[in-house]
């Protein structure tokens, strides 16, 4: 195989260390960076680093994490697509972030980038990769949508003009909480199982996604950190925020794989936001910028 998974993790621990050099500067503060290893005779053995920055000027919470991790037998979620390869041995790397601002009216974002080796007996190593990145705003500004999918656009296009439909209503599929009938947000684009470019080329499509995140994001953060907001903002950036964990808890495949396979619970729940709540039957009232979000924004609509 000529594309090796040191390769990979070393360009995935460039990326983290890009992006965290990026969330300091922006917000004046320092993040934890935490190495860890998994202690002999685990079921998951590997190793990582989380940077976290909590409490910031600009952001509540700022988590991105690497990890390097190998188990004997690949968990369900991760052979959705692949039954043939379920409970064969795994390699599986990657980085993943999430990032709560303080400021409501800066949306809260997500990204991923990883590679899976399934490593069946006597047969040759099958690799792919996955990931994506998606905006989850409280307040909507339609600049900001269309900055942030035409960044994913252009990531992708250098690798053919049908990927970026293809993985945008991958990702609006994805994100969509089933049990509300609704959005998380305004979508981007995700990605799982691909390896149909060749291993390098796959890889190389990999990293161009990895590398749009701080441009498709920073302009966004921004041209909104500085607006002023109140209580009604915060409770309901709050109150958005608690669909945010109802998604990662109940349908992310990345959290159920972290948690199946033995992973390390402080690192795999860094999407956690600090805060957030919930209140029952809760309506925005019509004509409201939060009543915007449900009416103008979550609907799936072409940003381009």
């Amino acid at each position: 195989m000529a594309l090796s998974p040191p390769q990979v993790a070393a360009w995935l621990r460039g990326l983290q260390q890009q992006i965290m050099d990026a969330v300091e500067a922006a917000d004046g503060g320092r993040a934890v960076r935490d190495a860890w290893a998994k202690a002999p005779g685990e079921p998951l053995q590997g190793e990582g680093l989380t940077c976290i920055l909590e409490d910031g000027a600009l952001f509540e919470r700022a988590g991105c994490g690497f990890s390097q991790v190998r188990g004997s037998r690949l968990p369900p979620s991760a052979t959705q697509h692949r039954p043939e390869l379920a409970g064969a041995p795994f390699e599986a790397m990657g980085v993943s972030l999430v990032f709560h601002p303080r400021n409501p009216y800066v949306p809260t974002v997500h990204m991923n980038v990883r590679m899976i080796a399934a490593l069946p007996e006597g047969q040759e190593p099958v690799c792919w990769f996955g990931g994506g990145m998606d905006l989850t705003p409280y307040y909507g500004f339609e600049e900001d949508a269309v900055h942030f999918h035409r960044s994913c656009r252009d990531a992708l296009a250098p690798f053919g003009d049908a990927l970026y439909p293809r993985f945008k209503h991958w990702c609006d599929e994805y994100f969509f909480l089933k049990h509300r009938n609704e959005q998380r947000g305004v979508g981007g684009i995700f990605f799982d199982d691909f390896s149909e470019l060749g291993l390098q080329r796959s890889f190389a499509m990999l990293q161009s996604v990895g590398n749009a995140f701080l441009p498709a994001y920073m302009p966004i953060v921004e041209r909104r950190r500085a607006m002023p907001w109140g209580e009604r903002e915060r409770a309901f950036q709050l109150y958005r925020r608690g669909r945010y964990v109802e998604f990662n808890l109940v349908w992310d495949r990345g959290t159920h794989f972290g948690l199946q396979s033995g992973g390390r619970t402080e690192s795999i729940l860094l999407s956690m936001p600090p805060q957030a709540s919930w209140a029952y039957q809760r309506q925005p009232e019509p004509g409201t910028p939060e009543a915007r979000l449900y009416t103008d924004f979550l609907p799936r609509r072409d940003w381009l």
